[in-house]
């Protein structure tokens, strides 16, 4: 069967793809489970801007579900944290394809580029033992627990996203509680002619499903 959905979906991309490339944002971790599970040539990319464009990459014969590669040829990586296969910290690199400086900004250009060349991406990472870099969201938008516990909205938000009639979501705090502002998937809504009522029953369906999920 995983052959037969194998050959289905490399025919929507053109039969033969060598490989499909992403990058630009997460994969979602359902579609990523579902690639994998199936076979599909996947490859992971991972960059900015300021590195032209790119910091880490995997080809799909050493891809690891969750990692968005290994350090490109010529370029240094490393994660600001006392336990970086365990705890997250600033993902920096150093190269020759780090930007020199922000155009007649120096103020911009020294927030961050240290004076030791490294770039500060303001993405928290962890890092295994092998190398493979595990993006786990941006620093200015990682939440503090009421227990101390580092709480990442986008892993949160990627699972609601990937919830029945969801558009697109977003975590906030409030006071000492997580709350998730979620946009419906309208045109969806309106294609399978559910009702207000029939919508509200599946966001509360969405609601009670994710008291118990592993987040």
């Amino acid at each position: 069967i995983k052959e037969k959905v194998r050959e289905f979906v490399l025919r929507k991309f053109g039969e033969r793809p060598c490989e499909v490339v992403v990058g630009g944002a997460p994969l979602n971790k359902e579609i990523e489970n579902f690639f994998i599970s199936v076979g599909f040539p996947i490859a992971m990319g991972y960059g900015t801007t300021e590195t032209a464009p790119l910091i880490t990459f995997a080809h799909q014969d050493n891809y690891v579900a969750g990692s968005c590669g290994v350090a490109v040829k010529h370029m240094e990586v490393k994660v600001l944290s006392d336990d970086p296969e365990n705890v997250a910290g600033e993902l920096v690199c150093r190269g020759i394809n780090v930007m020199k400086g922000y155009y007649k900004n120096q103020e911009a250009t020294d927030a961050v580029i240290d004076k030791d060349g490294w770039f500060h991406t303001g993405d928290l990472a962890t890092m295994g033992a092998d190398g493979h870099i595990f993006v786990r969201g941006r620093s200015k938008n990682m939440l503090l627990g009421p227990n101390g516990q580092n709480i990442y909205p986008e892993e949160i938000e990627d699972k609601l996203n990937s919830m029945a009639m969801v558009n697109e979501s977003i975590v906030i705090q409030r006071d000492d509680k997580l709350v998730a502002l979620v946009h419906p998937d309208m045109e969806e809504v309106n294609n399978l002619g559910f009702t207000d009522e029939d919508l509200e029953n599946i966001m509360e369906q969405n609601r009670q499903g994710t008291e118990h999920a592993d987040t």
